[in-house]
């Protein structure tokens, strides 16, 4: 019983920031820290950073590994749970069968387990956050990509090998554009915030006028989807087009996750979701109208509560878990 007192260790690994977080068995955030990931400069670089980060979390907070209940690390791509591997990831590049639940827990001599990063938010937001109490959920982060988590019965589903929830690589557009991970019109190459920005960016440069053009002075290439966001709540004729495009594919995609999974909620987490209703309500519209109507009629589609701090939660979350259920 005193082993599950002890606090988890929570890594948040994503392809520009590695968020740490001393975590309480009650799910409370002791300490945490934020370091950027550098991913282009290749697994070594980055798994050297994220070991920094872990030795600076426990100096600051003075505790040993020993007095760790575990260590967790939430990682972007997909993951191999059994063996503990980063098999591949679109936003870790040079990231191939790396054993990172090893390399961590040899060097700490820490219970150390490893899940794919939406899956530990959508844990995090089941357990804390806006899911808190539903037991059939499904969580969509959408940011530089789109990554998801399945809960189904108060249980994360982890699918048959820890790869299930990657909902950012459904085909929505068999013509669409090719997306990192090789395919054809995947929903994070129409949704993510690359996405929006990667839009409207060509839509300008076809001749289409826009305020986003002056807020950049001409660089276009430094639009992001936080400006397109900012010039459509400014009225914008462009960027309200790209974000409601962008709404309806979100809408398209959902539609598929409702009727497959008839889920009581569908929370849309990560940055671009900080868009709120501007995105949200006409995504819910179409759900009304496409999906069937008794999966649609039973679904509520909310924004994420917990932030930042969701996937270091979840982590700290699975990582209990597994100790209860063994116990």
């Amino acid at each position: 019983m005193q082993a599950r007192r002890k606090p988890v260790l929570a890594i948040d690994l994503g392809g520009t920031k590695i968020m740490t977080a001393i975590i309480s068995h009650q799910g409370q955030i002791m300490a945490k820290d934020f370091s950027p990931t550098l991913a282009g400069e290749g697994s070594e670089a980055v798994i050297a950073r994220l070991l920094s980060a872990i030795d600076h979390l426990l100096n600051l907070k003075n505790i040993a590994p020993s007095k760790l209940h575990a260590i967790s690390i939430a990682a972007a791509g997909a993951i191999d749970l059994e063996r503990g591997l980063v098999t591949s990831s679109p936003h870790l590049p040079d990231w191939h069968d790396v054993p990172l639940r090893d390399i961590v827990s040899t060097r700490y001599k820490v219970n150390t387990v490893l899940m794919n990063d939406a899956n530990a938010a959508a844990l995090g937001e089941h357990k804390f956050g806006a899911g808190k109490g539903v037991d059939n959920l499904i969580l969509i982060t959408v940011g530089t990509g789109i990554g998801g988590g399945i809960i189904i019965n108060g249980r994360l589903y982890s699918g048959a090998g820890g790869g299930a929830g990657e909902v950012g690589h459904m085909t929505i557009d068999v013509n669409g554009p090719r997306c990192s991970c090789g395919n054809i019109g995947c929903w994070e190459m129409l949704v993510s915030g690359t996405a929006i920005a990667r839009e409207a960016i060509a839509r300008i440069r076809r001749g289409e006028r826009s305020i986003l053009t002056e807020m950049v002075g001409g660089k276009l290439e430094d639009i992001t989807a936080e400006k397109v966001e900012t010039a459509a709540r400014g009225g914008d004729p462009l960027a309200l087009e790209v974000i409601s495009q962008a709404a309806t594919y979100l809408g398209v995609g959902m539609v598929n996750l409702v009727n497959i999974f008839n889920p009581e909620m569908i929370i849309v987490g990560g940055g671009v979701a900080k868009m709120g209703e501007l995105l949200l309500e006409p995504a819910r519209q179409v759900v009304r109208e496409r999906a069937f109507r008794l999966a649609a009629g039973a679904v509520h589609i909310v924004q994420a509560q917990l932030g930042d701090d969701g996937g270091v939660l979840g982590a700290a979350a699975f990582a209990l878990s597994l100790t209860a259920s063994k116990g």
